[in-house]
């Protein structure tokens, strides 16, 4: 009898082709997860249920495990809605975006012709994801890189960004917790008090973040538009606060940030 092909599988074996790999548990957890949208921020455990068809003591287990692993978050009513940690899993796509593709060249125009560090990022429920960071000068204050998230109402992109909200989409965005994040002794500590300087915001279309993030940081911003006119993203030039003040961030840095921004929108479709 000739020597069995190690290649040929025993007869107790199926191929490979034809085994299955499905791990119904983590389907049902990332399908768990796929509920969530911008439309459908927070759900009750009784509506997963409901939409994943699993048992709500099965949903109770899956939405546990999830906050233990610091994908989901249990609000103080009781809904769950996605973690920072999600964002981790959409990385990879983020930075695959036609956005950052296309932003690239523009932006290190622009950090080339002003000597500073330029930021691209997207707003993120109240966060602001950065997606590229060209780094030109020493911010000693601002520990940032690609995939950081920065409260989104002490930062010049994030305000940007905000100011593109209405007050109902505002009031749902932004809690308490979303102002704890800033450190800077121009820091904004409410809505109220952040409302007057969105609506400048949307009256001059651009923004600066004075010392309110951290101490010894100010930035100057301006939305990136795609082709339906919408915010889809906000470009930053960020310097070292004693060097620049105000005056001279917003003479030198806006022109060639405005510039920028445009450029990019029109290679978005956008004009």
């Amino acid at each position: 009898m000739p020597p069995r092909d190690e290649s040929t599988p025993l007869p107790s074996e199926a191929p490979a082709s034809k085994r299955s790999y499905h791990v119904e548990a983590l389907a049902k957890g990332l399908r768990l997860l796929g509920l969530f949208s911008e439309q459908r921020p927070a759900m009750k455990l009784t509506d997963m249920a409901a939409e994943t068809g699993v048992p709500l003591p099965t949903a109770f287990r899956m939405a546990a495990t999830l906050v233990t692993e610091g994908f989901l978050e249990q609000l103080s009513d009781g809904a769950y809605r996605p973690a920072p940690k999600v964002l981790t899993l959409g990385f990879s796509a983020l930075r695959g975006m036609d956005l950052v593709d296309l932003a690239d060249g523009p932006l290190r125009r622009l950090a080339a012709a002003t000597g500073q560090t330029v930021n691209l990022g997207t707003l993120a429920e109240d966060r602001v994801l950065y997606l590229i960071r060209l780094r030109n000068n020493d911010l000693v204050t601002a520990n940032i890189q690609v995939g950081s998230r920065l409260p989104a109402v002490g930062t010049s992109i994030g305000k940007v960004l905000l100011a593109g909200l209405d007050d109902t989409e505002l009031e749902q965005r932004l809690t308490k917790a979303s102002f704890a994040g800033t450190s800077g002794p121009n820091a904004k500590r409410s809505l109220t008090e952040l409302r007057p300087a969105l609506a400048e915001i949307r009256e001059r279309g651009w923004a600066v973040q004075d010392e309110e993030l951290a101490y010894g940081l100010r930035s100057v911003a301006a939305p990136v538009r795609d082709a339906s006119g919408s915010v889809v993203a906000s470009v930053n030039v960020a310097v070292p606060a004693m060097e620049f003040p105000v005056t001279r961030l917003i003479e030198e840095l806006l022109p060639p940030l405005l510039d920028a921004c445009r450029e990019i929108t029109k290679l978005l479709g956008g004009s």
